[in-house]
């Protein structure tokens, strides 16, 4: 059988960095090269980032991307590396019309290209365009009607991205039609909690259905509010798994494969209406050789480590790619901003960390006792500025009682994060959780600002676990655990008056985090719920705050998403809305 070394790059990009992304994939083609491989890929919209968004709908960054394309050919083959196949996703536009879809010529197109000999030999567009969650594909770009195949050392490569493998259909069946020898699927896949299963059993289904090798090469890094965890896998057509790479991490995984040898050139329209486009590369196999790399099977991370190191690299690639060295946190002694202070020092080292408490009146000893552990355990920057001046200034001139009076509290706070944060450069840091965010409980221009909210989509209950989790791993490797064991231990309380607790305001989180589960991330409506166990006065009241929360959440910052369904663009929900779960009978 034919012999193909396979070089797989999970590397990460920045949207509209054109430049710096066409220097990456240089750089990683070189490394692909060096280790004698004889195909190489790169990941959906590696040269433009993803996702574009509505720079899809610009016309000068569409042709800024398929120029800086054809001028990365050109420099492929001045480089020496002109021989190799290289696949590289990027924007495009389409050359005519598509009625069907009511788009004229020049619509954009989520697309991938071969470059090879100095010239864009094969260009494709997605087929399935996702539509739901965070994808607005449909929105941008016009899909593809063709299975690009290419033969490699004779193999016939057939070529997909992303979706085309999630759904059903398309460019699955019609590789076992065109007879490949191998599907090559490349993507920009974000990550979900629990998604590595999910993804495994659809390439290994996928495999079986095109009847041929897969490899489904995975984009890694941060885009705002989604994180990509790499996780490339490379399945044989039993289903079984040849080579897995690391999650979170960048790299090239480099494997020998053998692979059936192409027989006639394939022709003609296949599954789904497609057209074969064939582009014959190299026709002879290689002379045979000893396989040198297997690819390897990376360790999976458990759950907590998995989300954990996405809350890092979410806020790593936020910081880095919005040109944030350092991060401002505003530390109470309780759990949120403990854990992102830790997910802070780990993405962007303690030195790069600034820690304020800003005790008032109400403030225990013992949280700004835990504060100043919290800094000492980590090495962050930290300083202490009580509000009480500023507190009672505002209270001498406005005489505020209740929640106005409590709200103050944690406003002078936010204005002085921001103040700082203009002083000395630092962005702040958003301590809110999913569960506070879901029904409301935080202040508007207090606890809410800041340019980034790292927990943002993590419930309160994983917020204890993760925190469990990050002092356990801690102590395994022999180091000082970051977070003071007091707050893990001590019940949640905002502290903005004598004794208070959330548990004053709020249901056991533990009973609250499994409702919102329900209502939030599955749109379960308030029967349901009720039937699947809860206390219907308790999950009445609980939907009642979400619903009237929605303006708070519009105002929160981004956050890094690694649930099925995060604030933001997973969930969309008008802010004017009188429809109400709890009494829609």
């Amino acid at each position: 059988m034919p012999q193909l070394r396979l070089a797989l790059n999970q590397i990460d990009s920045t949207v509209g960095d054109l430049a710096a992304n066409a220097e990456a994939i240089m750089r990683w083609t070189r490394h692909s090269a060096e280790q004698g491989a004889h195909l190489i890929a790169f990941p959906e919209m590696v040269l433009t980032g993803y996702p574009v968004e509505d720079l899809a709908l610009r016309s000068s960054f569409v042709e800024a991307s398929r120029a800086t394309l054809r001028s990365l050919a050109v420099r492929l083959k001045a480089e020496g590396f002109g021989e190799l196949p290289v696949v590289v996703g990027y924007l495009d536009r389409s050359e005519r019309a598509q009625p069907k879809y009511g788009q004229p010529a020049g619509a954009p197109r989520n697309a991938a290209a071969v470059l090879h000999d100095g010239a864009v030999v094969l260009t494709f567009a997605k087929h399935h365009l996702p539509n739901y969650g965070v994808f607005d594909e449909f929105r941008y770009f016009v899909p593809g009607d063709t299975l690009p195949v290419i033969r490699v050392h004779g193999v016939d490569v057939a070529l997909a991205i992303c979706e085309d493998l999630w759904q059903d259909g398309g460019r699955v069946p019609a590789a076992r039609s065109a007879g490949a020898g191998l599907l090559l699927s490349i993507n920009a896949s974000p990550y979900e909690r629990m998604k590595d299963d999910t993804r495994l059993e659809l390439v290994r289904k996928r495999a079986q259905e095109a009847g041929c090798t897969t490899a489904y090469l995975a984009m890694m890094g941060g885009q705002d509010e989604l994180v990509f965890d790499g996780d490339s896998i490379v399945v044989d057509a039993a289903g079984d798994v040849i080579a897995r790479a690391p999650q979170f991490s960048e790299g090239c995984v480099v494997l020998d494969l053998e692979l059936p040898a192409a027989g006639e050139i394939p022709s003609g329209v296949v599954d789904d209406g497609l057209r074969i486009d064939h582009v014959l590369l190299t026709a002879e196999p290689l002379p045979a050789y000893e396989p040198e790399v297997a690819g390897g099977y990376a360790e999976r991370l458990d759950d907590d480590e998995e989300v954990y190191s996405a809350l890092v690299v979410g806020l790593r690639a936020y910081a880095a790619k919005n040109g944030f060295s350092s991060v401002l946190i505003g530390l109470s002694g309780g759990i949120d901003s403990a854990l992102v202070a830790a997910i802070a020092c780990d993405a962007l080292g303690a030195q790069h960390v600034y820690g304020v408490s800003m005790p008032s009146k109400y403030s225990s000893e013992h949280s700004k006792g835990d504060a100043a552990e919290l800094a000492r355990r980590t090495g962050l920057n930290f300083r202490t500025v009580p509000i009480e001046p500023m507190f009672d200034a505002y209270m001498g001139s406005l005489e505020l009682t209740g929640l106005a009076e409590e709200n103050l509290q944690s406003r002078l706070r936010g204005t002085m994060l921001m103040a700082i944060s203009n002083q000395e450069g630092q962005i702040v840091l958003a301590p809110g959780n999913k569960s506070e965010l879901a029904v409301g409980y935080s202040t508007l221009y207090g606890d809410s600002v800041g340019a980034y909210g790292p927990i943002k989509d993590v419930y309160k209950t994983t917020v204890f676990r993760l925190a469990r989790w990050r002092n356990r791993a801690a102590r395994e490797r022999g180091q000082t655990p970051p977070i003071p064991e007091a707050s893990i231990s001590k019940p949640p309380s905002a502290e903005l008056r004598p004794g208070q607790v959330d548990t004053d305001s709020l249901p056991d989180y533990d009973v609250l985090d499994r409702i919102l589960e329900l209502y939030v991330d599955r749109d379960q409506g308030k029967d349901a719920i009720v039937a699947a166990g809860f206390d219907e006065e308790l999950v009445a009241r609980t939907l009642r705050m979400v619903d009237m929360a929605e303006y708070k959440r519009r105002q929160y910052p981004p956050g890094t998403k690694i649930s099925a369904k995060g604030f933001g663009k997973d969930r969309r929900l008008p802010i004017t809305n009188r429809w109400r779960e709890s009494t829609s009978h």
